[in-house]
């Protein structure tokens, strides 16, 4: 259950029956919860995927070598907050995100869509198309927001806005209403696949968790280990996708609104694979996959906890 496209597969049994629309509610709102500890993450990520961009293996300062030594980094640099930069951003996005996403997609399922053969998958995947569409905004300040840091560690370029309002209304003054959606071209071929992904390999993964009774005592661990082993799949498909979600979001513009590095999804991809091969389209694969399992099972649980509260809701 996170923005690459989980359509909430229930753990722990059938769960108690709560109003359709409430239930989006929970399960956004879920998401956010999950969000707030996997956000440092989300930071680490953008600075890996925006590090060397456009430069050749061995031409640039490294700043940032992997998870561990990029959350240090970042800790010692920016301090504990710096940690949980564009935060605020990424709740705006996760509530809209998955809001819309959820809603969608219990539509298709009630319109009978999802009880046809891959119609579950095309359903998942295009249910998170249309949320990163609506949400886009959010995830441009975001990136945004956590790409900035001090100049002795920054990577990419630095749009220094002074905080989440101040990033939406520079962009909407500069840019209009469009530059608002800069980077959506990347942001929903991102999601599709990481919703398709998530969706095709979840289920079938805890059900052969389950089957094997390793951890028959604990569905709770059977969900994160089906989600490690999904969060495999995950990574392994969305992460060139994301690199360059990431790109096109943090690209600076020139004075025609216009991009200066890239001019789409399809120039990106092929720039950065000239530029830095292959592996440039996996850098931050470590944080992705970290992130992927404890966002997932944070989320189902946190949606659980909640469910179980909704008849008090009422």
């Amino acid at each position: 259950m996170n923005h690459s496209g989980m359509t909430g597969a229930h753990v722990l049994g059938p769960p108690p029956a709560v109003w359709p629309p409430l239930d989006f509610a929970l399960g956004a709102l879920a998401c956010c919860a999950a969000c707030v500890f996997t956000n440092p993450l989300e930071v680490v990520k953008t600075r890996l995927q925006l590090q060397g961009e456009l430069r050749a293996r061995g031409s640039y300062q490294i700043h940032y070598r992997g998870v561990l030594q990029a959350l240090w980094v970042v800790g010692r640099t920016d301090g504990l907050r710096g940690l949980q930069k564009g935060l605020s951003a990424g709740l705006i996005y996760q509530a809209m995100m998955n809001g819309v996403r959820l809603g969608s997609y219990s539509c298709c399922d009630s319109l009978g869509i999802t009880a046809f053969h891959g119609g579950s998958l095309l359903s998942g995947a295009g249910a998170g198309a249309l949320g990163a569409l609506i949400a886009s905004p959010a995830y441009l300040v975001k990136t945004h927001l956590q790409a900035q840091s001090v100049d002795a560690i920054a990577v990419g370029h630095q749009h220094n806005h002074l905080g989440v309002s101040d990033a939406f209304v520079t962009i909407y003054r500069r840019d209009g209403l469009t530059g608002l959606w800069r980077g959506v071209n990347g942001a929903v071929p991102r999601v599709m696949v990481g919703s398709a992904a998530q969706l095709a390999t979840f289920t079938s993964a805890k059900d052969w968790v389950s089957h094997s009774q390793w951890f028959r005592a604990n569905a709770w661990l059977t969900a994160l280990i089906a989600a490690s082993i999904s969060g495999v799949a995950v990574a392994i498909t969305m992460t060139p996708f994301d690199v360059i979600s990431t790109r096109l979001y943090n690209q600076p513009v020139d004075e025609f609104r216009k991009g200066r590095l890239y001019l789409g999804f399809t120039d990106c991809l092929l720039k950065v694979c000239q530029a830095e091969g292959l592996l440039g389209l996996y850098k931050g694969m470590g944080p992705v996959f970290l992130r992927l399992a404890p966002h997932t099972v944070l989320s189902m649980l946190f949606w659980d906890l909640m469910r179980q509260q909704a008849p008090f809701l009422h």
